[in-house]
């Protein structure tokens, strides 16, 4: 039996030796029977600002599938996500492929791992402003200590995929049938950063733990969650800029800068920058002139013709003059 498990890892190693480094993404481990189904497990509270959950999950070692706790874990570059590893069923085979991370959350097989890894991309929060905020509807987070919290129940109801079952793989028989949507695809080929040094330490801490196997404790792990975060590792960013996709990274330089470009970039005064304005300046020529000197020539000349009709007024008034006529009267009255 040993001798059947030291060949089986050996041609594993072989395996691991002719993928590429680049394609961390690709096939690791193939196995012919499919993993345990999935724990239910309470997600621990999020104790401090920035990091990532990163689900719990079943990988394989020398004595068989076993149990690597979901932890908190520190993004290694602003707007980072992470796309869950998942199993996959392919020829008769069950296939893992491990995560990674990058701007936008991937095809995970749909498996709906909880803490916000419902089936579809990542439900439990996006980057705003250089920070991560954190949807509370689906992950539990120390509010006292992180402010950049918001609820959304929308994106939880739309990337929901059903698994009543908890199965921890997908395709082949019982296991989540779930095609790749459109964002997971341009996800899929985006460059990726691979998993953290700590991350990597983690799994291998669960490996060489005898307890952490299925076959030892029936598929109900005693440590399904990590104590704490992980420490922080730094990695360079990825040289694709984000794009407009599901669960995007949102990093302030990358949103004002697509935005800044597009109002002075006008396609219209780049293309054709000597028909737009002289337009513009005509139409104020043609219409002014006309409007300014017509109006005034008719409105001045009535005025004054009015006007001096006015001045018989004061004839009327020199009518008092006839006074005179009076004076014969004297004349009559000593008659």
């Amino acid at each position: 039996m040993r001798l059947f498990r030291s060949a089986r890892w050996l041609m594993l190693a072989l395996l691991l030796c002719l993928v590429p480094a680049s394609s961390f993404a690709g096939v690791f481990i193939s196995v012919n029977f499919g993993p345990p189904v999935l724990p239910i497990y309470v997600q621990p509270i999020c104790p401090q600002p920035d990091l990532i959950w990163t689900p719990g999950y079943w990988s394989y070692g020398p004595d068989g599938y076993f149990w690597v706790p979901g932890a908190w874990v520190p993004a290694p570059f602003v707007g980072g996500l992470w796309t869950p590893g998942y199993w996959g069923w392919r020829s008769g085979l069950y296939i893992y492929n491990p995560g990674y991370w990058g701007y936008h959350v991937g095809y995970y097989g749909g498996v709906n791992y909880g803490g916000g890894y419902l089936g579809i991309g990542f439900a439990g929060g996006e980057w705003r402003g250089g920070h991560m905020a954190y949807n509370t509807a689906v992950v539990n987070v120390n509010t006292t200590i992180i402010h950049t919290t918001y609820v959304n129940q929308t994106i939880i109801q739309q990337n929901t995929v059903a698994n009543p079952n908890h199965v921890a793989y997908a395709g082949g028989p019982g296991g989540v049938q779930h095609t790749a949507t459109p964002n997971e695809q341009i996800a899929a080929h985006e460059t990726h950063t691979p998993p953290t040094t700590f991350q990597t330490q983690h799994i291998q801490t669960a490996q060489t733990n005898k307890l952490s196997y299925a076959k030892n404790n029936g598929g109900r792990p005693a440590t399904l969650v990590a104590s704490k975060p992980l420490a922080v590792e730094t990695k360079p960013a990825p040289p694709n800029p984000p794009k407009n996709v599901g669960n995007a990274a949102m990093t302030p330089k990358a949103g004002v800068g697509t935005e800044a470009k597009l109002p002075p970039t006008n396609p219209p005064t780049n293309t054709h920058p000597g028909t737009v304005s002289p337009k513009t300046v005509e139409t104020p020529k043609t219409y002014t002139p006309p409007k300014t000197e017509v109006e005034p020539k008719t409105t001045a000349p009535p005025k004054p013709m009015v006007e001096p009709k006015a001045p018989p007024a004061p004839k009327t008034n020199t009518a008092p003059k006839p006074a005179p006529k009076p004076k014969p009267e004297p004349k009559g009255k000593p008659e």
